[in-house]
């Protein structure tokens, strides 16, 4: 069965995020609480990464199971890390969580001991800033993550297969993205493909189409170009989002179109569950 492979500190796994950064990010999301989508998208990937680092802490501290990448694109390509790692395309989980660009207080309640909540003050990790401004070249983002994808499975060919995870709020505006795509599906370790799902933020609200097994429910030609473009769910990553409520079929795609906040947060969590780590 493919998509099983040990993820360990000697054969990591290695997450890649495309995070589109065009001007249009600028625009609110849909759903309940109005926000910007570039913050939406920025919160998730920053707590995510958080997250992540708790996930792969031992007591020597974090381990790298994982190499991360966060690339944005708009008014140009290339790495989305502020700080320390400004410039670096993959990078070890452990150096990921010792270097964040900076720390910012939260606010969030928590329970006073006698059955009640109260406003608490925690440091919250920030890695990537919010950004929109430029056009939307998916195209190009797509063959700078195959260039890292090419390279990763040349260095880890027994290993889990890399996952791409595109963030987007409109179409590629430097082209046809599918011949993209494709190449970077194209790469594979012994495992099986490289995985790529796809996130379509919206300013529309509505319900959002979610891990779809056919595209007869997308709404338009770019929808139905965005199912085209994304991997079928590993058995796994299935049964982890059948476990938070939601229900997926053997043919489900790693898909969510027209997301609001809370989904942009769960296709994080969804995504990035890989293999068990050894």
């Amino acid at each position: 069965m493919p998509y099983n492979a040990e993820i360990s500190r000697n054969n990591p796994a290695c997450f890649i995020f495309l995070v589109d950064q065009s001007a249009s990010m600028s625009d609110p999301i849909g759903g309940e609480f109005p926000q910007k989508k570039a913050d939406v998208v920025a919160d998730a990937i920053n707590r995510l990464l958080i997250e992540l680092s708790v996930r792969c802490a031992k007591e020597e501290g974090v381990r790298d199971y994982f190499h991360v990448g966060v690339i944005g694109y708009g008014t140009t390509v290339g790495s989305a890390f502020a700080g320390d790692l400004a410039g670096r395309d993959l990078v070890p989980l452990s150096e990921v969580a010792d270097n964040p660009a900076r720390l910012e207080d939260r606010q969030k309640k928590v329970p006073d001991g006698a059955g009640g909540l109260v406003e608490s003050t925690t440091k919250f990790a920030i890695w990537m800033e919010p950004t929109a401004n430029g056009g939307t070249p998916m195209t190009r983002a797509l063959k700078y993550a195959e260039t890292l994808v090419s390279d990763w499975v040349q260095r880890h060919p027994e290993g889990y297969p890399p996952i791409v995870l595109n963030l987007t709020d409109g179409e590629s505006t430097d082209g046809d993205p599918a011949p993209a795509a494709i190449a970077v599906t194209g790469h594979a370790t012994s495992d099986g493909a490289t995985l790529l799902f796809n996130l379509h933020v919206s300013a529309a609200g509505g319900s959002p189409i979610i891990y779809p097994d056919s595209d007869a429910e997308l709404p338009d030609t770019y929808a139905r170009a965005l199912f085209a473009m994304s991997s079928i769910l590993p058995s796994q990553v299935r049964a982890y989002a059948a476990s938070e409520g939601r229900r997926v079929g053997s043919e489900a795609r790693g898909l969510i179109y027209n997301a609001d906040a809370a989904t942009v947060v769960q296709f994080l969590e969804v995504g990035t569950r890989a293999s068990e780590l050894r």
